[in-house]
């Protein structure tokens, strides 16, 4: 275990320092937008996080710079405030990260590594990397060859998979690392119900925007309709300009519930996704469309579907998983007998209703990230995560 896992510490670093390696200390310093911190301070973030968690929680140690912990805490300094505070500079924050990753090996001397802290350490910096990357799109600094989005299969006869009603085990098992908000895992029993088997393509996208998909006052939700008519917003420019048999992606949750209403659909709920994600009762029993839910996709033929991402092997009865986060219709909250570990700011400061959760990772997230239990979550209106819409309906 400890040979595996300083492997796995030294190339997220790698992939990490690699991400950032093409641009200049003035792309890494200044602040893209106020969504999103500069590219610096997510460094030294991952620099302060490893050092709290491997080094002062893990063996006792004090911490290399107790006067950056509140400057790299992303409680006490919002992402907003960022790029006005004075930060470690780029040259400061690759010495920071290589001083901390020090002491953190120093503490494996002797000591076998905690299962938790070092994963969880891990995948914190593969998290901040996605985190990273959507800035940099925004930013227009990512490196050649990204977004790393492709063509879906061309739709065929079998669009909608139904999936039966019964109970399911949701949630992640207890052999394997998960964070709190996947645990613990319980049965939920649901109703038969019909989700798409793919995402949403631009074409698709295109088709809505086309018949009024940013006018129809019908197809809105009440706190959709006054965010776009606030932000003035009447098209999607992203999706636009998009490869039309790619997944539609940067859409907001208000978005992706006002296309579902359009076509006669909804959002999946989680449990409904998790479900056909994870489904193995036996082999898929295509359905026809059902009426009032189509969402024809272009008609000129697609690509040979390409070798299934990591993401895909547990993919179940969905295809196209590990492209785009996929909105749901849940809201945040903890599984029953949830208990918060190793800290309440993780997740349970999000609980409520002002979250909704997304599955499935998308084209930016490590494949050890993008478990299908694992659940992240964003506020409705959030455009800069690489998130999508897939369909799903009762049966």
């Amino acid at each position: 275990m400890r040979e595996d896992l300083l492997h796995a510490m030294e190339a997220v670093r790698d992939r990490t320092l690699a991400l950032v390696g093409h641009l200049s200390p003035a792309d890494l310093e200044r602040q893209v937008d106020p969504l999103m911190s500069p590219l610096v301070w997510d460094l030294a973030h991952i620099a302060a996080y490893e050092d709290l968690w491997l080094v002062h929680r893990f063996a006792g140690a004090p911490l290399l710079r107790p006067d950056l912990a509140a400057r790299y805490d992303a409680f006490e300094t919002p992402r907003a405030v960022r790029g006005e505070m004075e930060l470690l500079d780029t040259a400061g924050a690759r010495d920071y990260l290589g001083a901390v990753r020090e002491r953190a090996l120093v503490t494996l001397d002797g000591r076998p590594p905690d299962p938790v802290l070092h994963e969880m350490v891990i995948r914190h910096e593969l998290q901040h990397t996605e985190t990273m990357r959507q800035a940099m799109e925004l930013g227009g600094l990512l490196p050649p060859g990204e977004p790393a989005l492709r063509p879906l299969p061309p739709d065929g006869g079998a669009d909608w998979v139904t999936i039966p009603a019964g109970p399911f085990r949701m949630g992640a098992r207890g052999d394997r690392f998960a964070y709190d908000n996947e645990r613990g895992a319980h049965d939920v029993a649901l109703p038969a119900f019909r989700i798409a088997r793919r995402p949403v393509r631009n074409g698709t996208w295109m088709h809505f925007v086309e018949g009024g998909g940013y006018v129809r006052r019908e197809w809105w939700s009440d706190e959709g309709w006054a965010w776009k008519e606030e932000y003035d917003i009447t098209h999607h420019r992203g999706v636009a300009a998009g490869h039309p048999d790619a997944p539609a992606c940067h859409v907001s949750w208000f978005e992706a519930d006002a296309f579902a209403r359009a076509h006669g659909a909804r959002l999946p709920t989680e449990a409904e996704w998790e479900k056909a994600a994870t489904w193995d009762q036996g082999p898929t029993h295509p359905t026809p469309t059902p009426p009032g839910a189509t969402h024809p996709g272009p008609t000129h033929p697609g690509p040979a579907r390409p070798a299934p991402d990591p993401i895909d092997s547990a993919s179940g009865a969905l295809e196209g998983t590990g492209q785009v986060w996929e909105w749901t219709a849940s809201t945040f909250g903890g599984y029953p007998g949830f208990v918060a570990h190793p800290y309440p700011q993780y997740s349970e400061v999000f609980f409520g209703d002002e979250y909704r959760v997304l599955r499935g990772g998308s084209w930016a997230t490590h494949p050890r990230v993008a478990t299908p239990t694992f659940r992240n979550w964003d506020l409705p209106q959030r455009r800069q995560i690489f998130a999508g819409v897939r369909l799903a309906t009762e049966a």
